[in-house]
């Protein structure tokens, strides 16, 4: 009988965890920015091998909430942590260590749930500095094991999927062999044009700014998708669309090039911007956002 089993990606804002879910199932089903806290909701990475079947929760970063919203997100990483057969932790090894990384120990050490150390960015540290760090979290905290990573170029990426499966107990397969998430499409769809959002405008943007589906028309060689953009303030909304839609028009030609190549069809895409003041803390905006109760 294989293996299978839940597993949470955790660690803090910018650590890689969905840089590591997209390489772990071999599509971008996560969105990935530079920006801290891009990823809002947990989001499901499946991966079938012979061995058996991994589900992996891509979590938000575990921050100090200021807002609702923020309220919600580690509401989430709680609860991806409560009812799940492995956590992996992952660190980005670049970054010194500090109050946060204390804070996602304490977390994680409040649940007897097994856990695997995931020291990530790899790529970008002299080998010889991964010891001392590798000492200071087995000091912290209880791991099963410790594995040095790369997320981004793959290095031994598949040494700690190896380790995932020997920590798994025998199960059944949760889903069909070929299916890589249960996101529904209009989910990635508001996901794919946040990211272009965040990525094309201003540093003050990424946290003050959502976007909803509101049509998913879908066709078998042309899918409709029509989504509102939401920001906070007049002057947000002079941003997004740019001078004479410039930037608004940028994003969507980015975001539909990503949606046609997802999809494997094309898309036609509409984009409004709306102002909703103080949207972070609207219970109502929050649950269409899938961040709601």
């Amino acid at each position: 009988m294989s293996k299978s089993g839940f597993v949470s990606i955790l660690g803090r804002p910018n650590s890689g965890k969905s840089t590591l879910l997209n390489r772990l199932v071999g599509e971008k089903i996560s969105i990935v920015t530079d920006k801290p806290q891009t990823t809002r909701r947990v989001v499901r990475g499946i991966v079938t091998r012979p061995e058996g079947q991994i589900i992996f929760l891509d979590t938000p970063g575990i921050h100090k909430p200021i807002h609702r919203m923020n309220e919600r997100m580690m509401k989430s990483v709680r609860s991806a942590m409560a009812d799940v057969d492995l956590m992996l932790l992952i660190v980005d090894s670049s970054a010194a260590f500090g109050r946060g990384d204390e804070f996602a120990l304490e977390l994680l050490n409040s649940l007897s749930t097994k856990k695997i150390l995931l020291l990530n960015k790899i790529d970008q540290i002299a080998k010889k500095e991964l010891l001392p760090i590798m000492d200071r979290y087995s000091r912290l905290a209880s791991f099963e094991e410790i594995v040095p990573i790369s997320a981004l170029t793959g290095e031994n990426v598949e040494e700690a999927v190896r380790q995932v499966f020997l920590h798994l107990l025998e199960g059944p397969m949760f889903f069909p062999t070929d299916q890589i998430t249960d996101q529904p499409e209009r989910a990635i769809a508001a996901e794919m044009i946040r990211e272009k959002l965040i990525i094309l405008t201003e540093e003050e943007m990424p946290y003050s700014t959502a976007v909803v589906i509101d049509r998913f028309e879908e066709g078998e060689k042309l899918h409709r998708i029509f989504a509102s953009i939401f920001v906070e303030r007049d002057s947000q909304k002079a941003i997004v669309i740019g001078k004479g839609g410039q930037k608004l028009k940028e994003i969507g030609t980015e975001a539909r090039k990503d949606l046609e190549g997802f999809f494997g069809r094309k898309i036609f895409l509409e984009l409004h911007v709306k102002v909703r003041k103080n949207w972070r803390d609207d219970e109502e905006t929050l649950k269409s956002l899938g961040l709601g109760e």
